[in-house]
C-alpha cells in the first residue's frame, strides 16, 4: 500500500505487542472488552424497552406546585407568611 499501514506492518506491531503484553494478558483484555461491550449494548436495550414500556412517560410533565413535592411547597407557603417569621426578617 501507497501511503499506508501494510499486512506486514500490522503482523510486526502484532508481535511486537504480543511479546511486551503476553498473550494471557491479551485474552483477558480481549474477553473484558467483551463483556463491556455485551454490557452496554444489554443497557441500551434495556433502556429503549423501557421507554416503550413506561406509559407514564407519554404524559405531558406538570409544572407548578402540583409537581413540586409537599415539603417545598411547605416550605414556600410558610416563607410568604409575615406572622410566621422571626421578627427582624424583612423581605
Amino acid at each position: 500500500m501507497i501511503g499506508g499501514i501494510s499486512v506486514w506492518q500490522l503482523l510486526i506491531l502484532l508481535l511486537i505487542v504480543v511479546l511486551v503484553f503476553g498473550t494471557k494478558r491479551l485474552r483477558n483484555i480481549g474477553s473484558d472488552l467483551g463483556s463491556a461491550i455485551k454490557g452496554f449494548r444489554k443497557g441500551m436495550e434495556d433502556d429503549s424497552d423501557s421507554e416503550t414500556a413506561d406509559p407514564a412517560a407519554d404524559e405531558p410533565q406538570q409544572i407548578g406546585a402540583e409537581a413540586m413535592p409537599s415539603s417545598t411547597v411547605e416550605e414556600s407557603t410558610k416563607d410568604n407568611n409575615p406572622a410566621e417569621r422571626p421578627p427582624g426578617t424583612d423581605v
